[in-house]
């Protein structure tokens, strides 16, 4: 006869092909009971440690910035590497995590708002020298390194609030950034230039009709994508949408390269 382990082992793999005539059913039973159970208690354990972490890490979100040397050889590299960017965010930008600067909410937005804007300037002053000196085009630049640069904040404010359940904010930010990018973050540069300026702005680009039907297609596409995998954000959803970036990716570098 099986011992007690081998019946574990049988009930675990596939219960069903466990041979009743030469087990009892009570031990049997018993048997799957207490794995079940032992299952139940790590994955139990496994969520207690994942709230545990999630909540130091919100600890030292809340916690104010500090410029104190770390310990460890890897922390002090980096805060080698960093100490400039640092050390400016640090004494232009009001840490309203601190007492007594939880008022100064307005000028802690306006200020990074404007770190913002010349981490901008620097980030498309170095993708056009490197296309430059790349001799690549400008409008490639523009759909890789550009767009990727300019999309992690989005990419960073997907991960923590899908890390929270909130799949349907992570989406719905990811499309209105799109949208909002379209309609005001070009319109409105342009407007204040032609407006000061007095002369209008040539879009230098061949393929503009077919990227713009490509992004069109893209959305589509994203939500028809959803809605097949039960309106859940899961591994292969997210494979599919990596698959969807590069094929428009590959599209519009032929279409610019072709025109």
């Amino acid at each position: 006869k099986a011992s007690m382990s081998d019946i574990v082992l049988i009930a675990m793999a596939r219960p069903e092909d466990v041979v009743h005539d030469s087990i009892e059913a009570p031990l049997l039973s018993n048997a799957i009971s207490r794995s079940e159970t032992k299952k139940r208690k790590e994955m139990q354990e496994m969520r207690d440690r994942n709230m545990d972490e999630e909540a130091q890490d919100d600890d030292d979100d809340d916690d104010p910035m500090s410029l104190e040397w770390p310990s460890s050889k890897g922390k002090q590299v980096s805060y080698v590497l960093l100490a400039p960017l640092t050390y400016s965010l640090y004494y232009t930008i009001p840490d309203v995590r601190r007492e007594g600067r939880r008022d100064y909410y307005i000028a802690a937005f306006l200020a990074s708002v404007g770190w913002i804007a010349v981490f901008s300037y620097f980030m498309v002053w170095w993708a056009t020298s490197l296309s430059i000196a790349l001799r690549i085009p400008s409008q490639i630049t523009g759909l890789t390194i550009l767009a990727i640069g300019t999309s992690v904040p989005d990419l960073l404010e997907s991960i923590i609030v899908t890390r929270e359940g909130r799949g349907d904010m992570a989406i719905s930010s990811s499309l209105g950034s799109n949208i909002f990018d379209v309609t005001i973050g070009l319109p409105l540069p342009w407007f204040l230039f032609t407006l000061i300026n007095g002369s209008s702005i040539e879009v230098g680009t061949n393929g503009l009709l077919i990227s713009l039907v490509l992004l069109f297609a893209m959305l589509f596409c994203v939500i028809g994508s959803i809605s097949m995998l039960g309106w859940k954000l899961s591994k292969p959803l997210g494979f599919l949408f990596f698959f969807l970036w590069v094929i428009f990716v590959t599209i519009s570098i032929v279409v610019e390269a072709l025109g």
